[in-house]
């Protein structure tokens, strides 16, 4: 595919992430604390996505965990996670939080692109943005089914298709398209140091089905009952009612 050999990304976004952990610690806070799971830059309610409809229990991996308030939200559900940021000062954001909550399961730092455990040794893994965008699907999704058990789940949420294509490089996104569709896959952007990885739809349930995936569902997120605008300047409010902001896939090993 091309992409071998292209591996810097990996520590530019530990970097990045390491600069940027302590901005995100009071959001995992909220989420910790939350009584119902909310997905997404406009923290639309689990009962309206059902992203851990599927989590039947046991052992869950958390991809690019951050704060680690997903892999909470597992142990909330009976199940056994273990998060995993490839940026160290994340961990200690989610270690400080396990300690507020006196909560404890296994924090790992590492790669996504390159998993430190077993094949086999899961029965669940999830990625709300952390891998889903921060590393190459052409590497975490092998790694993924590598460590995924026969029918365990693959569920990940990142930016849409269809936002990645109409954001614009110095404001938020227009009613244009931006970008070809053809040949999408590093992004990179002029206000922060980070590269992003964006496959079209049919690349990637070709890169799932090569992997032994098969896909479920795939899930626009719409924020119909909100009312304010996000913290986040590359979209608008207005936009997100018209068009996915997010999607979110479920897939299953075979």
């Amino acid at each position: 595919m091309g992409h071998e050999e292209d591996t810097e990304h990996v520590e530019l976004n530990r970097d990045l992430w390491d600069s940027w952990a302590d901005e995100w610690l009071e959001r995992g806070r909220r989420a910790w604390e939350a009584h119902e799971p909310a997905w997404g830059i406009y923290q639309i309610p689990e009962s309206k996505v059902g992203l851990l409809k599927s989590f039947g229990g046991g052992a869950a991996i958390e991809l690019g965990c951050g704060t680690a308030y997903v892999s909470e939200w597992i142990r909330k559900l009976g199940g056994c996670p273990t998060a995993l940021d490839n940026s160290r000062a994340q961990l200690q954001n989610a270690n400080k939080l396990q300690n507020l909550f006196d909560v404890s399961f296994p924090l790992i730092h590492a790669d996504a692109e390159n998993l430190p455990f077993d094949d086999g040794s899961f029965d669940f893994a999830i990625s709300e943005y952390g891998a889903a965008i921060w590393c190459d699907p052409y590497r975490w999704i092998p790694e993924a089914a590598r460590v995924l058990r026969s029918g365990g789940r693959l569920v990940f949420l990142g930016s849409s298709t269809q936002l990645m294509l109409s954001v614009s490089e110095d404001g938020a996104a227009t009613n244009s398209l931006n970008r070809p569709l053809r040949g999408m896959h590093r992004m990179e952007w002029d206000d922060d140091p980070g590269v992003e990885f964006h496959i079209s739809h049919g690349e990637r349930i070709r890169v799932l089905r090569e992997n032994s995936f098969e896909v479920e569902e795939l899930i626009e997120l719409y924020p119909d009952d909100v009312q304010e605008e996000s913290p986040f300047t590359y979209v608008t409010l207005d936009w997100a009612k018209r068009w996915p902001v997010e999607e979110a896939w479920v897939a299953r090993k075979l």
